[in-house]
């Protein structure tokens, strides 16, 4: 019964931490290394993360620096960016390869308001679908013998106590990434 509620709770922490890393590749016009994580290189033939070939460091608000160890890979990176889906286009000096986040328009703030939102309720579809499983296995039990009438009731509630703190913090997670955002 108290397995079946903590697996509940890990499924749902691990949905808010997935949510956090999507927030994490959208990009408020400020340069943020993240934004990387999705960028592969192949690199002898594996697809390699930018962040394991190159020191990635923001050098100013809004430029991401790259310096690849290795100097032969620069040109590798810089079309792996082009490709990618970051939308920003990298300036190779010879050394190091730099990303300049553009000041971004009202109406593409609030497209990346709206992907956040959509983001947010997807999470929080997940952890209603956490909740319903569980509940569905709480039922199961009671059916079973394995728990009283009175166990079941009380596992709902608190499986529904632990469902509207996570919402919750969904709802705070994605209030916080509008105001970054939104603000200029």
């Amino acid at each position: 019964m108290k397995e079946t509620i903590n697996a509940a709770k890990e499924k749902m922490t691990k949905s808010l931490n997935a949510l956090g890393n999507e927030f994490a590749s959208i990009r408020a016009g400020r340069a943020n290394p993240s934004i990387l994580d999705k960028v592969l290189v192949d690199y002898y033939g594996a697809p390699t993360p930018v962040n394991q070939m190159a020191a990635v460091s923001v050098s100013e608000a809004r430029i991401l620096v790259i310096q690849p160890w290795d100097k032969s890979t620069l040109k590798l990176i810089e079309k792996a960016i082009q490709a990618s889906d970051i939308g920003i286009n990298p300036t190779n000096d010879g050394s190091v390869i730099r990303l300049a986040f553009p000041q971004l328009t009202e109406d593409r703030r609030k497209e990346l308001c709206k992907t956040v939102k959509k983001y947010g309720e997807e999470c929080k579809v997940t952890v209603r679908s956490v909740r319903r499983d569980t509940m569905d296995k709480l039922k199961k039990m009671q059916k079973g013998s394995e728990i009283t009438e009175d166990d079941l009731k009380d596992c709902e509630k608190k499986v529904q106590d632990i469902t509207d703190k996570f919402c919750a913090d969904v709802d705070k997670a994605v209030a916080d990434k509008e105001k970054e955002i939104m603000t200029v």
